[in-house]
């Protein structure tokens, strides 16, 4: 599959990379990182990048902006998107031929190649496979866009998908030098006001006798924090740290909808996140609701999933 990847990425002379919407360090790290590796080594070929930019992502870099007329005849690389709806730019099918390459469970199998790789520590990680086959040359900045994405979805290498073949990876990866403290900082600095609203968490977050958790962020909470939605995504973990919680929900309310991140510490939770219109991970998933009332609905399932281990 990786060859049939590496050849049909050698036919085309404009590739667009896409990834998913609500993007984390791994939707930037394998989109970034795999079109530096494009433009490093097929300085003839036009390389983008699309979707809607992430200012907490400014750290590591912002996609381009292109024209419809770009895609026409264009090569489309969709990484770390499970399914179709969660693709950021829609017009990923206005070119001439689609591959996935993702690490989720590959339920919504879209493209005209596909390459699914769930026992993977993120999308990066593929990345990083996928050029060692090619025998690609990395430079600074595409190491660092790969070790980024790895690390954010390994939770510094706390997660069960971190393995073997991730540490080797990042071995390989430190190797080019890039300026890890300051990569730390712009990936782990965050304002006085998301410490404050850290603070909060902490303060008002609710746990059964089972260690099923919940904490409801409102639009009132955010405004009175002076925090963002974008803001509160590296504050999922954090519950992780309480003594005797095993899986946790984190409800941020946007304007029309709440979102819904999940964890756990065992319990498979994404097949909640799919009765909520999510998907994810089996320990790491996200999910979407309508309205406080449902909210409190997933929280029953929680505290049975929690119950029943």
């Amino acid at each position: 599959m990786k060859r049939q990847i590496i050849d049909t990425i050698e036919k085309y002379n404009t590739i667009i990379v896409h990834r998913h919407v609500r993007p984390d360090e791994d939707a930037y790290g394998s989109q970034l990182g795999l079109a530096t590796l494009l433009r490093t080594n097929y300085p003839d070929k036009v390389v983008y990048t699309t979707g809607k930019h992430s200012a907490p992502l400014d750290y590591l870099g912002k996609p381009d902006e292109i024209e419809d007329a770009q895609f026409e005849g264009a090569l489309v690389i969709v990484t770390d998107t499970a399914n179709t709806d969660r693709i950021d730019d829609q017009r990923y099918d206005r070119g001439a031929y689609v591959i996935k390459i993702d690490h989720h469970p590959n339920e919504d199998p879209y493209g005209d190649l596909r390459w699914v790789q769930t026992s993977a520590s993120s999308c990066s990680e593929m990345i990083f496979e996928l050029a060692k086959t090619a025998n690609w040359q990395l430079n600074e900045q595409s190491a660092r866009f790969l070790f980024a994405g790895i690390v954010g979805d390994t939770g510094r290498f706390q997660y069960p998908s971190t393995t073997e073949v991730t540490f080797n990876t990042v071995a390989e990866l430190i190797k080019y030098g890039f300026d890890r403290p300051s990569l730390f900082n712009g990936m782990y600095e965050v304002s006085q006001n998301v410490l404050h609203l850290q603070g909060y968490i902490y303060q008002n977050f609710q746990m059964d006798e089972n260690g099923a958790a919940s904490i409801k962020l409102t639009k009132e909470t955010l405004q009175q924090f002076g925090v963002t939605v974008e803001e509160t995504n590296n504050l999922v973990p954090i519950l992780g740290s309480a003594k005797g919680i095993v899986a946790w929900a984190m409800f941020v309310e946007e304007e029309n909808q709440i979102r819904v991140r999940l964890r756990s510490k065992g319990p498979i939770i994404n097949t909640i996140a799919k009765q909520f219109n999510g998907g994810g991970h089996p320990v790491a998933a996200g999910a979407t609701v309508y309205s406080w009332e449902e909210a409190d609905e997933l929280i029953q399932v929680i505290q049975k999933l929690c119950k029943d281990n």
